[in-house]
């Protein structure tokens, strides 16, 4: 069975003051990962609606039409 002394995992007290800071902040940097930002479906539907273009009524079309040689 194996114990804790068959981890190569050396101990903070036998490191020099400088290695245990390096490996101390290597550690800490390691697990502060930044957690993704979910939208929720209505701030998804609320910025799909600000983008969508609204469509001409159909005098605005024929309007558009004429003007470009239709």
């Amino acid at each position: 069975m194996a114990t804790i002394d068959d981890l190569k995992i050396p101990s903070i007290t036998d490191m020099s003051p400088d290695e245990a800071i390096e490996y101390l902040r290597v550690l800490r940097l390691s697990r502060n990962t930044p957690k993704k930002n979910r939208q929720s479906k209505s701030t998804i539907e609320k910025k799909a609606k600000a983008k969508a273009i609204p469509k001409p009524s159909k005098s605005q079309a024929l309007e558009l039409l004429k003007l470009l040689g239709g």
